[in-house]
């Protein structure tokens, strides 16, 4: 038979009750404890980041950039008039003397011009020698009459004694006298009058001459202009060197002051390195710098910066000191590098993918057991082109990440696998 029991029911429900509280506070609990589990760090192959360690110890500075060398010494070959290419004798890449006929030009007009100047000159030259001939007869004509005037004056003069002599003796008559010494006193003006004129004629002869003299030189100059002119209808070098550019073609119409032909002397090349001009600040005339022209490194020094700034870039001319190699010619691309100051004991690491110079960076820095990293803030100072200064944030002997890790820009722990 059954037998009545009045208070399982009630022991039932206080149980699920209890129950139902324990799995209450064991979930908040749960949930409690989960929320403050940090959250899971990210893993990075170790294989794909730039892992460097901090040293200390001497740092150089320096900067880098790319140029090309040019010739330290080049001449642009301008046409003097206007002309058409007839020849063209050499191409670039021909060894040059001074004289090397390159191309040649023409034009009518120039021919032309030189041949009337030339014309114009050999005429004023006959025209000086006429008057030259013309001054020198008529000075002996004047040399003769005054010489005819001067024996006249004599014999006057004589005649005018002898008279003077026979009238103390009564032998002259003194009308007679008078007579001789009226001719001798006439025959001493024409005398003199004749010498005058025999020195005016002599004297003029200079003057005369000098304004044909002067028309002459002055043809004479504009036939050796037209001259040069025409002879610069054939284009020479005016220098030793290599024909490394000519801009025109057979049949080109070029005007005067046209560039027509480039000569480079190959044996002296300087290097035009473009630095960035956030690296330029500490640029200076003299510095130490290497060329690397891909197949040999020569050294050099810093010779000129240009003031102005062009795409960004500063341009830096390195006189080139040491020899250069082989293949070494204009126009070829080169790998400048520039040494600003030499640190003796600072701390540094390799220059990492972000951040400038005399900054403060995340940088991920690796744990103790080499397999997690932190991110650490390190204040940076001066830089180098694969070095940079550690002012504070890392110790010699960390190990930092030095990759670009702006992925993880959200994570301040990574894992490295």
């Amino acid at each position: 038979m059954d037998i009545a029991r009045p208070n399982v029911a009630k022991e039932k429900r206080k149980k699920r009750i209890i129950y139902g509280v324990i799995a209450g506070v064991v979930l908040i609990g749960i949930t409690v404890l989960l929320a403050r589990l940090k959250p899971a760090a990210p893993t990075v192959e170790r294989n794909l980041v730039w892992i460097d360690t901090v040293k200390r110890g001497p740092m150089v500075r320096q900067v880098r950039g790319l140029g090309t060398l040019v010739p330290e010494e080049i001449r642009w070959i301008a046409a003097r008039t206007q002309g058409r290419v007839d020849k063209i004798v050499l191409r670039p890449g021909a060894i040059v003397e001074p004289g090397s006929l390159i191309l040649e030009l023409s034009n009518p007009d120039v021919e032309s011009g030189a041949a009337n100047a030339l014309s114009q000159l050999r005429a004023a030259e006959a025209q000086l020698a006429n008057l030259r001939v013309q001054l020198e007869s008529q000075l002996l004509a004047a040399e003769s009459t005054a010489a005819n005037a001067r024996s006249t004056y004599e014999q006057a003069r004589l005649t005018a004694e002898v008279n003077d002599e026979l009238f103390k003796d009564g032998l002259v008559s003194p009308v007679q006298l008078k007579l001789s010494k009226v001719n001798a006193t006439e025959a001493a003006t024409r005398h003199e009058i004749e010498q005058k004129r025999y020195a005016f004629a002599k004297d003029s002869i200079k003057p005369q001459l000098a304004v044909q003299e002067a028309e002459v030189e002055r043809l004479r100059s504009l036939a050796k202009l037209r001259q040069d002119e025409l002879e610069a209808l054939k284009v020479r070098s005016s220098m030793s060197g290599v024909l490394s550019a000519l801009p025109v073609e057979v049949g080109a119409q070029v005007q005067p002051g046209t560039n027509l032909a480039r000569v480079a002397d190959p044996t002296k090349l300087k290097a035009e390195v473009r630095i960035a001009e956030t690296q330029a600040k500490d640029i200076a005339i003299g510095q130490v710098a290497s060329v690397d022209t891909r197949n040999g490194i020569v050294e050099g020094r810093v010779a000129r910066i240009d003031p102005a700034v062009q795409n960004g870039t500063v341009t830096v001319d390195v006189t080139l000191t040491g020899e250069l190699p082989k293949g070494a010619r204009p126009d070829l691309s080169v790998d400048g590098t520039i040494e600003l100051e030499r640190l003796n004991d600072v701390i540094f690491v390799g220059r990492p993918a972000f951040g400038q110079e005399k900054s403060t960076v995340g940088i991920f820095k690796l744990a103790e057991n080499g397999a997690d990293a932190v991110r650490t803030q390190v204040q940076l100072g001066r830089s180098s082109v694969n070095t940079i200064e550690i002012v504070q944030g890392l110790q010699p002997g960390d190990k930092v990440i030095l990759s670009d890790m702006s992925q993880w820009d959200a994570n301040d722990r990574i894992r490295l696998n």
